[in-house]
């Protein structure tokens, strides 16, 4: 919807209606500036995303009882809404509570057992919350499983479901196409959009369990560590020094060699095997 809405020209011969009309867009929500969270909210949701960085099962009761004991005494009904707004879902086996129209959508976990052996065989993505001096943003990654290479990652103010497939065919168009995708069950994951374009482009489709806290782990992990070492290090005034501070990290973590893949660096690794 934000891409239709900058092509609308103000001055155009066209007039804002006719554009609006052929572009399929409400005219009314082209004046519409939404309202920012206020300074104790956007306070608030920095400390929630601290709290379930550390623990990813609280909920909306356990991260009022968490807010409590440092002194942030809100109501259920304020916790609930911002942690929509962050993105943030605990981890905890539930019902399956996916809108109807979303579940023809949802895809089996297809990495269970699979060996992963190689670059591009799959990839993996996550939108996740990150907190500002004054605001904030989100931030969608993709790593590459085999290597743990960073294939492509972008920060944006939506959660819309469209900056995921600009950020895929990003990542494509510089390293080729991967085999598999794997993703939560998200709502940017669980539509159409995201569903066809994949099968579009050959990719077959791979969503966690729901409320499963491994299936993702890589890049949920790989979001812990940016946050740790660099996001609540160096909140970011405003989103050109947030872009310029992820990318220095992303390049430095691609960079470096991790433990976790035998001392050796993602960008060797993935350009090896590629």
């Amino acid at each position: 919807m934000s891409e239709r809405k900058s092509y609308i020209k103000p001055g155009h011969a066209l007039s804002i209606r006719r554009q609006a009309s052929l572009l399929e867009i409400n005219r009314s929500s082209l004046y519409y500036k939404p309202v920012g969270e206020t300074p104790e909210n956007l306070q608030l949701m920095r400390v929630m995303d601290l709290l379930f960085t550390g623990d990813p099962t609280l909920g909306v009761l356990g991260m009022q009882d968490e807010l409590a004991e440092m002194g942030y005494r809100y109501n259920v009904k304020r916790i609930r809404r911002l942690l929509r707004k962050m993105g943030i879902e605990p981890i905890y086996p539930k019902k399956n509570l996916s809108r109807l129209g979303q579940a023809q959508y949802i895809h089996p976990y297809l990495l269970r057992g699979l060996r992963i052996e190689r670059a591009n065989q799959v990839w993996a993505i996550d939108i996740t919350y990150i907190p500002m001096k004054s605001g904030f943003m989100y931030l969608t990654a993709i790593i590459d499983l085999y290597s743990r290479y960073i294939v492509g990652w972008q920060i944006s103010n939506t959660l819309e479901k469209e900056t995921q497939t600009s950020l895929l065919n990003q990542a494509i168009a510089r390293h080729g196409t991967p085999e598999i995708i794997n993703s939560d069950q998200g709502s940017q994951y669980t539509c159409a959009h995201w569903v066809d374009t994949l099968k579009g482009l050959g990719i077959r489709v791979s969503m966690d369990g729901k409320g499963r806290a491994t299936d993702n782990a890589f890049i949920e992990r790989w979001f812990r560590t940016i946050k740790q070492k660099h996001i609540y290090l160096n909140p970011a005034q405003n989103g050109l020094e947030l872009y310029e501070g992820i990318d220095s990290f992303v390049d430095k973590y691609n960079h470096r060699r991790h433990q976790g893949i035998g001392r050796r660096k993602p960008v060797d690794l993935y350009r090896n095997a590629a």
